[in-house]
């Protein structure tokens, strides 16, 4: 089934007492995510802070997103109002990139009726609905999570991984051409490069599910493939590349320390070939 909600979809069910609604406002290097959620949102929908909420405490190894310990993410989903019995939607202004970092820790806290709004925040403008600047107080509510029921990759597995492993960052930083976050620029060798926003049209919605299947066609993976995982710079649009997996019917780790945690171990090999269109 989808993970995926349309605007229209979504404004039918707004009066729903069981949504809970969640602005995932985030972009790299930004600090004014909260005050532009505060300058308009969809109504009723809560903020969450990525690096707070959907992230843990940074260390020397830890990349620099690291999942959030599983009994601080159920504190931050009861503090949004998340019941056992909610449907969640989940949305950012960013084509989805930060959104699909929440929908990927629900999912593997054991919580399954999460959605992500395809287009996000520009496509509820598009389509002529209102936007509010209140922001709701609501009731702590009393889901309980588990932890671990999507696949995961950790770096300790990278040897052994005889899967295909997608690099969803841009392709100048994949080629090791420029790096303007992490101090070591190239990819982990053996990657495969699809940057994240291959996934999108010129809507920022998701391609059809058959253009996502031929886009992750033409890097040899299929729904048959045993094995696929994801990276990206910290985990955040690794995310979101697993989200369009799970649209094209394919099933994908995450490497959720990502390139950041990879590139703090100096031993560890670099590669800044272009592995994707190797012959």
């Amino acid at each position: 089934m989808t993970a995926l909600i349309q605007a229209q979809d979504l404004a039918a069910k707004l009066q729903d007492p069981d949504l809970v609604l969640l602005d995932v406002r985030w972009s790299l290097g930004a600090t004014d995510h909260q005050q532009r959620y505060l300058e308009g949102h969809i109504p009723a929908a809560r903020f969450v802070d990525l690096e707070t909420e959907l992230s843990g405490a940074v260390g020397e190894h830890t990349g620099r997103h690291p999942l959030p310990l599983p009994e601080d993410f159920e504190a931050a989903a009861r503090s949004w109002g998340i019941n056992p019995n909610s449907s969640v939607v989940v949305y950012d202004d960013s084509g989805s990139l930060a959104a699909a970092r929440a929908w990927w820790l629900l999912r593997h806290a054991g919580f399954e009726r999460v959605q992500v709004l395809d287009g996000g925040l520009q496509a509820w403008q598009e389509a002529k609905f209102v936007l509010s600047t209140q922001a709701p107080s609501p009731t702590p509510g009393t889901v309980s999570l588990s932890w671990g029921a999507m696949p995961v990759l950790e770096i300790d597995q990278l040897q052994e991984f005889s899967g295909l492993l997608i690099d969803s960052r841009a392709t100048a930083r994949y080629l090791g051409l420029e790096e303007p976050v992490d101090p070591v620029a190239g990819h982990i060798p053996g990657a495969l490069n699809r940057p994240t926003t291959e996934n999108l049209d010129s809507g920022a919605h998701f391609k059809s599910t058959e253009q996502l299947r031929q886009g992750f066609a033409a890097l040899g993976v299929t729904p048959q493939q045993p094995a696929v995982a994801a990276y990206c710079g910290s985990g955040i649009t690794a995310a979101h590349q697993v989200l369009a997996l799970h649209e094209a019917g394919i099933s994908a780790a995450l490497y959720p320390g990502s390139w950041s945690q990879y590139c703090s171990y100096r031993d560890l090999p670099v590669a800044t070939s272009d592995e994707t269109h190797r012959t």
